[in-house]
């Protein structure tokens, strides 16, 4: 194929439509080939089976499109964990709603770099649309914390009146990441600068936090970070405050807001009070429970929220969305200022003076995929009523499989969840017999479980983000275990 057919333009839907086919044709066998939520075997066998299937990935005459597209697409298929799988649920990865995966193909057919607006007119206007909405629901609507923010009445795109943005200037705002792990660099980077002036900023975290934030102190160039306790699997505000007490310099608490391991929620109401005491300034990785805000039921657990600087959320979590489908929502848009970066090419000052929004700022990334499409599809499609719903659908399911291992003599429960995580393991069994029991599935290509431990023991971790999973699948899973708990 001396000139294959591009994705654009008025003759790319033409082009796609036969290649779709194939995709889902190449999905839909490499599935069922599968049989199961992951392929049996382990790595040797999967990498084998992989390099069986896929050949030469160079080879000196191509395969053509078809050929290709077939044979990698169910290859991938095939070997792939599979979220939608109820029997997958080890970690903070969900399946991704259909409409948003659509969503993401327009996204990549058009291809357009959110790096300045010649490249991206709808795309950067879309963005600062949603992401205004998004922070608005975070801090509240004109300024009123802890109630729905105002969907409808988001930032004027095109306006160049904010640092690094368009839109308004006076109003949070938030910046479109490839998860939680940049947010929260993001969060770091923004805090040190705020507080350049003042000496080297000092991290302060629970025990329980997760990795990204110690990582980024040390991509920062930060000193080490302070942990502070979590003997309950939440930071300890009595021993924040003793944390907090003669520590010199500016200081930077970061609170979580559904943790890894267990899916709890820090006391964010007193994290916060302590931290206005001493003069903190508060981050707040909400990457998995900020999906709270949408259920009427349930953002009550998210109080005290809108009273960090910065706060993480994670749409490819509680929010359905392919990877990636990360947001830092910012209280003061005058924290943005240090992200404003010149470069001729995309932002020159007379374009910018003569109304092209300056883009550059949005990001610590130049070319940028329009993440944002999807889940402007995906907000628009079920609006805040709809993406509630799943919320408490996975929620619900936790709490009716945690009473289910609660009643069950061979189990032991680690606590009520909080979000969608259930901590269980067989009772009496040694945390060595729990890490085998979890690699026999994985190896058997029958369930994925996470791991966790709590309490100064291990934990299987069942994390419940598939609104389609039944109580059925989740008796089933039991039952696995069960039969691999016998030595």
């Amino acid at each position: 194929m001396s000139n294959p057919p591009l994705a654009g333009g008025p003759q790319g839907p033409q082009a796609l439509r036969p290649l779709l086919d194939i995709v889902l044709d190449a999905l839909h066998d490499g599935a069922i080939a599968r049989g199961g939520p992951l392929p049996a075997g382990g790595p040797g066998t999967v990498t084998t089976r992989l390099r069986e299937l896929a050949g030469d990935p160079l080879p000196h005459h191509g395969t053509g499109a078809d050929t290709a597209l077939r044979t990698l697409v169910q290859a991938l298929a095939e070997g792939a964990a599979d979220p939608a799988d109820p029997l997958c649920a080890a970690h903070l990865h969900c399946p991704p709603l259909a409409l948003a995966t659509a969503a993401d193909l327009a996204a990549s057919a058009l291809n357009p770099s959110m790096d300045s607006w010649d490249q991206a007119p709808a795309a950067s206007a879309l963005e600062t649309l949603v992401t205004d909405a998004l922070a608005h629901e975070v801090y509240g609507a004109a300024g009123h914390p802890g109630q729905p923010g105002n969907a409808g009445q988001p930032g004027n795109a095109g306006q160049s009146d904010r640092p690094g943005q368009s839109g308004r200037p006076d109003h949070p705002q938030a910046l479109v990441t490839t998860g939680g792990t940049e947010a929260n660099q993001l969060a770091l980077l923004l805090a040190r600068e705020s507080h350049a002036s003042e000496g080297p900023l000092q991290l302060i975290t629970g025990a329980n936090a997760h990795h990204s934030l110690p990582r980024a102190a040390w991509l920062l160039g930060l000193p080490d970070p302070v942990a502070v306790p979590a003997p309950t699997g939440t930071l300890d505000p009595a021993a924040l405050d003793e944390a907090l007490t003669d520590l010199p310099g500016p200081k930077l608490v970061a609170a979580t807001a559904g943790t890894t391991d267990a899916g709890l929620i820090d006391p964010l109401p007193e994290i916060a009070d302590v931290c206005e005491h001493h003069g903190a300034r508060l981050h707040i990785d909400a990457a998995y429970g900020a999906g709270l805000l949408f259920s009427p039921a349930r953002r009550t657990q998210l109080t005290g929220l809108d009273r960090a600087a910065t706060v993480t959320l994670d749409l490819h979590k509680l929010g359905w969305q392919p990877v990636a489908a990360g947001l830092l929502a910012v209280r003061d848009p005058a924290d943005l200022t240090p992200l404003t970066h010149h470069a001729d090419y995309l932002n020159a000052d007379d374009d910018t003076e003569a109304g092209l929004p300056d883009l550059l700022g949005r990001s610590l990334r130049t070319t940028r995929r329009p993440d944002i499409l999807k889940i402007a599809v995906t907000l628009k499609a079920l609006g805040r009523t709809g993406l509630g719903s799943l919320v408490d659908q996975v929620c619900d399911r936790a709490q009716e499989f945690a009473a289910t291992l609660h009643a069950h003599p061979g189990f032991d429960l680690y606590d009520t969840p909080t979000l969608s995580t259930v901590l269980f393991r067989p009772h009496g069994a040694p945390d060595e017999h729990i890490a085998h029991i979890r690699r026999t599935l994985l190896t058997q290509g029958r369930a994925v479980l996470g791991r966790a431990r709590m309490d100064g023991r291990l934990w299987l971790k069942a994390t419940l983000l598939n609104p389609h999973t039944q109580p059925g699948d989740l008796a089933q899973l039991l039952k696995l275990v069960e039969g691999n708990t016998a030595r």
